[in-house]
């Protein structure tokens, strides 16, 4: 299937416009969600449960781009594919505010496989939509 075809087409991008701060959640794994879709081409992003679930085996590009929201914390991300840990990021200086954590990568991916963001540690400034969550089909293999 050509990915320049209207069925072949995926790409989405999600934000966050709210904070992410699980009191009692605080430092153990969980999900994070993205509650602002900005793309969603052929729709494989649910933004209910904020799962990328693959159409087709492919290579797929991601990236995400977090930042902490307080100083003396460290925030650390995980792209996880079916619940296992692909690529992390990291932010930890203990004094400042306001840090970035990024990271990007490809994965090959099969037919039905899922991603998404774990946070593994720490708080996630979201308001301004400063986390963001994005992939996209390289191409079909």
């Amino acid at each position: 299937m050509s990915v320049r075809s209207g069925s072949g087409r995926v790409a989405f991008s999600a934000s966050r416009q709210t904070n992410h701060e699980p009191t009692d959640m605080s430092n153990r794994t969980m999900i994070i969600y993205f509650d602002n879709i900005l793309v969603n081409v052929g729709t494989h992003f649910d933004q209910e449960s904020s799962v990328f679930l693959a159409p087709r085996r492919g290579v797929y590009s991601f990236n995400f781009h977090v930042v902490k929201a307080y100083n003396r914390q460290t925030i650390q991300v995980s792209l996880m594919l079916n619940g296992w840990p692909m690529i992390s990021a990291f932010a930890g200086d203990q004094d400042v505010t306001r840090e970035a954590a990024t990271n990007a990568g490809l994965v090959i991916m099969e037919k039905g496989d899922k991603a998404y963001l774990r946070l593994e540690r720490g708080n996630l400034m979201g308001g301004w939509k400063y986390s963001t969550f994005s992939g996209f089909l390289v191409f079909p293999l």
